[in-house]
Protein backbone atom coordinates (compact mmCIF):
# COMPACT_ATOMS: atom_id res chain seq x y z
CA UNK A 1 0.00 0.00 0.00
CA UNK A 2 1.39 3.63 -0.47
CA UNK A 3 1.00 4.53 2.91
CA UNK A 4 3.22 1.25 4.17
CA UNK A 5 5.61 2.71 1.07
CA UNK A 6 5.53 5.93 2.71
CA UNK A 7 6.03 4.95 6.30
CA UNK A 8 8.74 2.99 4.83
CA UNK A 9 10.66 5.69 3.03
CA UNK A 10 10.89 7.51 6.67
CA UNK A 11 12.29 4.87 8.08
CA UNK A 12 14.92 4.67 5.50
CA UNK A 13 15.87 8.56 6.44
CA UNK A 14 16.29 7.77 9.72
CA UNK A 15 18.61 5.07 9.69
CA UNK A 16 20.14 6.89 6.81
CA UNK A 17 20.92 9.64 9.02
CA UNK A 18 21.70 7.33 12.16
CA UNK A 19 24.52 5.72 10.18
CA UNK A 20 25.93 8.44 9.40
CA UNK A 21 25.55 9.63 12.82
CA UNK A 22 27.71 6.56 13.95
CA UNK A 23 30.09 7.58 11.29
CA UNK A 24 31.03 11.32 12.26
CA UNK A 25 31.24 9.66 16.30
CA UNK A 26 33.70 6.63 15.64
CA UNK A 27 35.81 8.77 12.87
CA UNK A 28 36.20 11.62 15.50
CA UNK A 29 37.22 8.87 18.42
CA UNK A 30 39.94 7.44 15.60
CA UNK A 31 41.53 10.30 15.42
CA UNK A 32 41.46 11.57 18.95
CA UNK A 33 43.01 8.10 19.39
CA UNK A 34 45.45 9.21 17.23
CA UNK A 35 44.68 7.66 13.85
CA UNK A 36 46.41 9.56 10.97
CA UNK A 37 43.76 11.17 9.20
CA UNK A 38 45.45 9.91 5.89
CA UNK A 39 46.11 6.64 6.47
CA UNK A 40 42.62 6.93 7.79
CA UNK A 41 41.00 7.63 4.03
CA UNK A 42 43.30 5.65 2.52
CA UNK A 43 41.73 2.26 5.05
CA UNK A 44 38.39 3.46 4.61
CA UNK A 45 39.06 3.93 0.22
CA UNK A 46 40.46 0.55 0.35
CA UNK A 47 37.97 -1.52 2.00
CA UNK A 48 35.21 0.61 0.32
CA UNK A 49 36.63 -0.71 -3.15
CA UNK A 50 36.58 -4.25 -2.00
CA UNK A 51 32.89 -4.02 -1.54
CA UNK A 52 32.28 -2.16 -4.84
CA UNK A 53 34.47 -3.91 -7.42
CA UNK A 54 34.07 -7.27 -6.80
CA UNK A 55 30.29 -6.23 -7.45
CA UNK A 56 30.44 -4.49 -10.10
CA UNK A 57 32.81 -7.09 -11.96
CA UNK A 58 30.11 -9.60 -11.02
CA UNK A 59 26.79 -7.77 -12.00
CA UNK A 60 27.63 -5.53 -14.90
CA UNK A 61 30.99 -6.71 -16.53
CA UNK A 62 28.44 -7.52 -19.63
CA UNK A 63 27.31 -3.96 -19.52
CA UNK A 64 29.98 -2.22 -19.24
CA UNK A 65 30.09 0.53 -22.04
CA UNK A 66 33.42 1.65 -24.03
CA UNK A 67 35.82 4.13 -22.42
CA UNK A 68 38.41 6.77 -24.01
CA UNK A 69 41.12 7.81 -22.40
CA UNK A 70 39.80 11.14 -22.03
CA UNK A 71 37.05 9.80 -20.38
CA UNK A 72 39.42 7.56 -17.97
CA UNK A 73 41.13 11.22 -17.36
CA UNK A 74 37.73 12.52 -16.09
CA UNK A 75 37.22 9.81 -14.19
CA UNK A 76 40.92 9.86 -12.36
CA UNK A 77 40.20 13.87 -12.12
CA UNK A 78 36.72 13.46 -10.76
CA UNK A 79 37.54 10.90 -7.99
CA UNK A 80 40.57 12.73 -6.69
CA UNK A 81 38.19 15.96 -5.91
CA UNK A 82 34.94 13.86 -4.49
CA UNK A 83 36.58 11.30 -2.97
CA UNK A 84 40.62 11.76 -2.05
CA UNK A 85 40.84 15.65 -1.72
CA UNK A 86 37.16 16.40 -0.48
CA UNK A 87 37.37 13.28 1.99
CA UNK A 88 40.93 14.63 3.53
CA UNK A 89 39.41 17.97 4.15
CA UNK A 90 36.55 16.44 5.76
CA UNK A 91 38.73 13.99 8.35
CA UNK A 92 41.20 16.88 9.16
CA UNK A 93 38.89 19.22 9.84
CA UNK A 94 37.24 16.79 12.14
CA UNK A 95 40.65 16.51 13.72
CA UNK A 96 40.35 20.42 15.22
CA UNK A 97 36.59 20.50 15.74
CA UNK A 98 34.06 18.20 16.40
CA UNK A 99 31.41 15.67 15.34
CA UNK A 100 28.42 18.09 16.38
CA UNK A 101 30.56 20.88 13.31
CA UNK A 102 30.87 18.19 10.80
CA UNK A 103 27.04 17.21 11.42
CA UNK A 104 26.37 20.89 10.81
CA UNK A 105 28.21 22.05 8.23
CA UNK A 106 26.95 18.94 6.27
CA UNK A 107 23.65 21.16 6.07
CA UNK A 108 25.20 22.90 3.57
CA UNK A 109 26.08 20.88 1.08
CA UNK A 110 22.43 21.16 -1.11
CA UNK A 111 23.17 24.70 -0.73
CA UNK A 112 26.57 24.90 -1.94
CA UNK A 113 25.40 22.29 -4.60
CA UNK A 114 22.82 24.69 -5.80
CA UNK A 115 25.03 27.58 -6.25
CA UNK A 116 27.63 25.36 -8.05
CA UNK A 117 24.24 24.56 -10.24
CA UNK A 118 23.43 28.43 -10.63
CA UNK A 119 27.03 29.00 -11.83
CA UNK A 120 26.77 26.25 -14.59
CA UNK A 121 23.45 27.70 -15.54
CA UNK A 122 21.93 23.96 -14.29
CA UNK A 123 19.71 26.30 -12.38
CA UNK A 124 18.38 29.96 -12.40
CA UNK A 125 17.11 32.18 -10.18
CA UNK A 126 14.32 34.43 -10.37
CA UNK A 127 14.65 37.35 -8.00
CA UNK A 128 11.68 39.13 -8.23
CA UNK A 129 9.73 35.97 -7.07
CA UNK A 130 9.34 34.70 -3.72
CA UNK A 131 10.90 31.00 -4.36
CA UNK A 132 14.09 33.21 -5.70
CA UNK A 133 14.08 35.27 -2.65
CA UNK A 134 14.07 32.29 -0.67
CA UNK A 135 17.06 30.83 -2.15
CA UNK A 136 19.09 33.97 -1.98
CA UNK A 137 18.12 34.26 1.96
CA UNK A 138 18.82 30.19 2.16
CA UNK A 139 22.60 30.56 1.23
CA UNK A 140 22.78 33.93 3.24
CA UNK A 141 21.78 31.55 6.59
CA UNK A 142 24.26 28.89 5.47
CA UNK A 143 27.42 31.28 5.18
CA UNK A 144 26.01 32.99 8.64
CA UNK A 145 26.18 29.84 9.83
CA UNK A 146 29.26 29.19 9.09
CA UNK A 147 31.24 31.98 10.29
CA UNK A 148 28.95 31.48 13.42
CA UNK A 149 30.51 28.21 14.25
CA UNK A 150 33.99 29.55 13.30
CA UNK A 151 34.27 32.54 15.18
CA UNK A 152 31.57 32.50 18.12
CA UNK A 153 32.47 29.42 20.91
CA UNK A 154 29.86 30.94 23.88
CA UNK A 155 29.02 29.07 26.84
CA UNK A 156 29.74 25.14 27.31
CA UNK A 157 26.89 22.76 27.22
CA UNK A 158 27.41 20.62 29.92
CA UNK A 159 27.80 17.05 28.43
CA UNK A 160 25.17 14.41 28.52
CA UNK A 161 27.90 11.66 30.05
CA UNK A 162 31.39 12.53 31.69
CA UNK A 163 32.92 9.21 31.12
CA UNK A 164 34.09 8.52 27.50
CA UNK A 165 32.83 5.20 25.58
CA UNK A 166 35.74 5.29 23.28
CA UNK A 167 39.59 5.49 25.25
CA UNK A 168 41.23 8.56 23.90
CA UNK A 169 43.02 12.35 24.53
CA UNK A 170 40.15 14.83 24.75
CA UNK A 171 40.01 16.75 21.65
CA UNK A 172 36.14 18.53 22.14
CA UNK A 173 34.86 21.66 20.43
CA UNK A 174 35.31 23.66 23.84
CA UNK A 175 39.32 22.03 24.88
CA UNK A 176 40.57 23.48 21.28
CA UNK A 177 42.53 26.52 21.00
CA UNK A 178 41.10 29.31 18.63
CA UNK A 179 42.97 29.47 15.50
CA UNK A 180 42.61 25.68 15.18
CA UNK A 181 39.05 25.32 15.50
CA UNK A 182 38.36 28.44 12.93
CA UNK A 183 40.85 26.28 10.77
CA UNK A 184 38.73 23.54 11.09
CA UNK A 185 35.30 24.92 10.40
CA UNK A 186 36.69 27.00 6.69
CA UNK A 187 38.20 22.88 6.54
CA UNK A 188 34.97 21.74 6.76
CA UNK A 189 32.93 24.38 4.55
CA UNK A 190 36.22 23.87 2.07
CA UNK A 191 35.37 19.75 1.77
CA UNK A 192 31.93 19.98 1.13
CA UNK A 193 32.41 23.14 -1.70
CA UNK A 194 35.03 19.98 -3.26
CA UNK A 195 32.08 17.32 -2.42
CA UNK A 196 29.25 19.56 -3.74
CA UNK A 197 31.16 19.99 -6.97
CA UNK A 198 31.91 17.02 -7.38
CA UNK A 199 27.74 15.66 -7.25
CA UNK A 200 27.28 18.89 -9.86
CA UNK A 201 30.26 16.74 -12.03
CA UNK A 202 29.05 13.42 -11.03
CA UNK A 203 25.56 13.96 -13.30
CA UNK A 204 26.80 15.17 -16.05
CA UNK A 205 29.40 12.07 -16.10
CA UNK A 206 27.02 9.49 -15.64
CA UNK A 207 25.51 10.82 -19.16
CA UNK A 208 28.69 9.78 -20.72
CA UNK A 209 28.90 6.52 -18.66
CA UNK A 210 25.39 5.64 -17.57
CA UNK A 211 26.77 2.73 -15.24
CA UNK A 212 26.49 4.11 -11.84
CA UNK A 213 27.51 0.93 -10.12
CA UNK A 214 30.79 1.03 -12.35
CA UNK A 215 31.64 4.33 -12.44
CA UNK A 216 30.85 4.56 -8.46
CA UNK A 217 33.42 1.57 -8.46
CA UNK A 218 36.35 2.77 -10.35
CA UNK A 219 36.10 6.01 -8.72
CA UNK A 220 36.52 4.43 -5.48
CA UNK A 221 39.90 1.88 -6.83
CA UNK A 222 41.24 5.13 -8.32
CA UNK A 223 40.73 6.74 -5.03
CA UNK A 224 42.47 4.29 -3.19
CA UNK A 225 45.42 4.75 -5.46
CA UNK A 226 45.43 8.26 -5.10
CA UNK A 227 45.22 8.48 -0.94
CA UNK A 228 47.64 5.43 -0.70
CA UNK A 229 50.09 7.79 -2.61
CA UNK A 230 48.94 10.73 -0.37
CA UNK A 231 49.02 8.98 3.25
CA UNK A 232 52.42 7.97 2.01
CA UNK A 233 54.00 11.24 1.31
CA UNK A 234 52.09 12.45 5.05
CA UNK A 235 53.90 9.90 6.95
CA UNK A 236 57.24 9.95 5.73
CA UNK A 237 58.10 6.06 5.95
CA UNK A 238 56.58 5.61 9.60
CA UNK A 239 55.28 2.04 9.72
CA UNK A 240 53.60 3.02 13.49
CA UNK A 241 51.27 5.46 11.32
CA UNK A 242 50.10 2.47 9.16
CA UNK A 243 49.59 -0.13 11.83
CA UNK A 244 45.87 -1.18 12.50
CA UNK A 245 44.88 -2.47 15.81
CA UNK A 246 41.92 -3.78 17.12
CA UNK A 247 40.87 -0.94 18.51
CA UNK A 248 38.00 2.06 17.44
CA UNK A 249 40.53 3.13 14.85
CA UNK A 250 39.72 -0.67 13.06
CA UNK A 251 35.51 0.27 13.97
CA UNK A 252 36.00 3.64 12.15
CA UNK A 253 37.60 1.75 8.83
CA UNK A 254 35.51 -1.27 8.89
CA UNK A 255 31.92 1.21 9.33
CA UNK A 256 33.06 4.06 6.93
CA UNK A 257 33.81 1.47 4.41
CA UNK A 258 31.59 -1.14 4.13
CA UNK A 259 27.98 0.19 6.30
CA UNK A 260 28.67 4.19 5.20
CA UNK A 261 29.74 3.57 1.82
CA UNK A 262 27.66 0.20 0.99
CA UNK A 263 24.63 0.54 2.81
CA UNK A 264 24.19 3.67 3.40
CA UNK A 265 24.84 4.27 -0.55
CA UNK A 266 22.16 1.86 -1.47
CA UNK A 267 19.68 3.63 1.04
CA UNK A 268 19.88 6.64 -0.38
CA UNK A 269 19.32 5.42 -3.84
CA UNK A 270 16.22 4.08 -3.03
CA UNK A 271 14.79 6.47 -1.03
CA UNK A 272 15.60 9.57 -3.62
CA UNK A 273 14.22 7.29 -6.34
CA UNK A 274 11.27 7.33 -4.34
CA UNK A 275 11.17 10.33 -2.61
CA UNK A 276 13.35 12.34 -4.37
CA UNK A 277 16.30 14.29 -3.41
CA UNK A 278 14.76 17.00 -1.46
CA UNK A 279 12.87 14.68 0.77
CA UNK A 280 16.12 12.76 1.73
CA UNK A 281 18.07 16.23 2.43
CA UNK A 282 14.73 17.74 4.28
CA UNK A 283 16.06 14.85 7.03
CA UNK A 284 19.16 15.91 7.28
CA UNK A 285 18.58 18.31 10.81
CA UNK A 286 18.17 14.84 12.46
CA UNK A 287 21.29 13.76 11.79
CA UNK A 288 22.97 16.98 13.30
CA UNK A 289 20.47 16.32 16.74
CA UNK A 290 21.57 12.67 16.85
CA UNK A 291 24.89 13.73 16.49
CA UNK A 292 24.53 16.41 19.44
CA UNK A 293 23.47 13.64 21.61
CA UNK A 294 25.73 10.86 20.28
CA UNK A 295 28.80 12.88 20.49
CA UNK A 296 28.23 14.70 24.23
CA UNK A 297 27.23 10.89 25.11
CA UNK A 298 30.07 8.69 24.29
CA UNK A 299 32.98 10.75 23.64
CA UNK A 300 31.78 13.22 26.34
CA UNK A 301 32.18 16.03 23.88
CA UNK A 302 31.62 19.64 24.99
CA UNK A 303 29.13 21.23 22.67
CA UNK A 304 29.26 25.08 22.67
CA UNK A 305 26.53 27.30 22.31
CA UNK A 306 28.06 28.66 19.10
CA UNK A 307 27.68 25.35 17.20
CA UNK A 308 24.31 25.09 18.14
CA UNK A 309 23.30 28.84 16.98
CA UNK A 310 25.41 28.00 14.15
CA UNK A 311 24.17 24.81 13.07
CA UNK A 312 20.49 26.32 13.15
CA UNK A 313 21.38 28.79 11.11
CA UNK A 314 22.77 25.94 8.66
CA UNK A 315 19.37 24.36 9.03
CA UNK A 316 17.26 26.88 8.37
CA UNK A 317 19.52 28.30 5.12
CA UNK A 318 18.81 24.54 4.06
CA UNK A 319 15.23 25.06 4.36
CA UNK A 320 14.99 28.10 2.56
CA UNK A 321 16.61 26.89 -0.50
CA UNK A 322 14.33 23.79 -0.44
CA UNK A 323 11.17 25.54 -0.24
CA UNK A 324 12.17 28.11 -3.02
CA UNK A 325 13.28 25.09 -4.75
CA UNK A 326 9.35 23.15 -4.42
CA UNK A 327 7.90 26.45 -5.44
CA UNK A 328 9.70 26.30 -9.13
CA UNK A 329 8.80 22.27 -9.37
CA UNK A 330 5.55 22.31 -11.86
CA UNK A 331 2.49 21.01 -10.59
CA UNK A 332 1.54 17.61 -10.04
CA UNK A 333 -0.34 15.53 -12.74
CA UNK A 334 -3.59 14.78 -12.74
CA UNK A 335 -2.88 10.80 -11.96
CA UNK A 336 -4.39 9.25 -8.70
CA UNK A 337 -3.08 10.49 -5.48
CA UNK A 338 -3.19 6.50 -5.05
CA UNK A 339 -0.50 5.78 -7.58
CA UNK A 340 3.07 5.65 -6.81
CA UNK A 341 5.48 8.06 -8.93
CA UNK A 342 8.63 6.83 -9.91
CA UNK A 343 10.71 9.75 -11.28
CA UNK A 344 14.06 9.42 -12.87
CA UNK A 345 16.95 12.63 -12.93
CA UNK A 346 15.35 14.49 -15.47
CA UNK A 347 12.13 14.91 -13.62
CA UNK A 348 10.30 12.18 -15.88
CA UNK A 349 7.61 10.69 -14.47
CA UNK A 350 5.11 7.54 -14.46
CA UNK A 351 3.15 5.70 -12.12
CA UNK A 352 3.76 2.51 -10.70
CA UNK A 353 0.48 1.57 -11.86
CA UNK A 354 1.30 2.56 -15.65
CA UNK A 355 4.60 0.72 -14.84
CA UNK A 356 3.09 -2.28 -14.37
CA UNK A 357 1.15 -2.32 -17.55
CA UNK A 358 3.41 -1.34 -19.83
CA UNK A 359 4.51 -3.53 -22.66
CA UNK A 360 7.80 -3.68 -24.94
CA UNK A 361 6.76 -0.69 -26.97
CA UNK A 362 5.49 1.91 -24.24
CA UNK A 363 9.47 1.11 -22.79
CA UNK A 364 10.79 2.30 -26.51
CA UNK A 365 8.69 4.77 -26.62
CA UNK A 366 9.49 6.46 -23.13
CA UNK A 367 12.87 5.74 -23.73
CA UNK A 368 12.82 7.70 -26.99
CA UNK A 369 11.25 10.32 -25.21
CA UNK A 370 13.69 10.66 -22.45
CA UNK A 371 16.64 11.00 -24.97
CA UNK A 372 14.89 13.44 -26.54
CA UNK A 373 14.61 15.34 -22.87
CA UNK A 374 18.06 14.74 -22.33
CA UNK A 375 19.29 16.00 -25.77
CA UNK A 376 16.62 19.24 -25.45
CA UNK A 377 18.76 19.81 -21.97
Amino acid sequence: MPSDAGKKAYVVAMVIQVIYTGMYVVSKAALDGGMNTFVFIFYRQAAATLLLVPLAILLERRNAPPMSLWLFTKIFMYALLGSTVSMNLHNLSLKYTSATVASATSNSIPVITFLFAVLLHLEAIKLRASSGAAKLVGVALCVGGVLVIALYAGPPLSPLNHHRAFAGHAHAGGGNKQGQWMKGTFLMLLANVTWSLWIVLQARLLKEYPNKLLATALQCLLSTAQSLALAAAATGGKRDAWRLRLDVGLVAVAYSGFVVTGVSFYLQAWCIERRGPVFLAMSNPLGLLLTVFCSSFFLGEVVHLGSVLGGALLVAGLYSVLWGKSKELPPPSSAPASSAVICTVKQVCVTSNDVMNMDKEDEVKLEEKRIKLDSQV
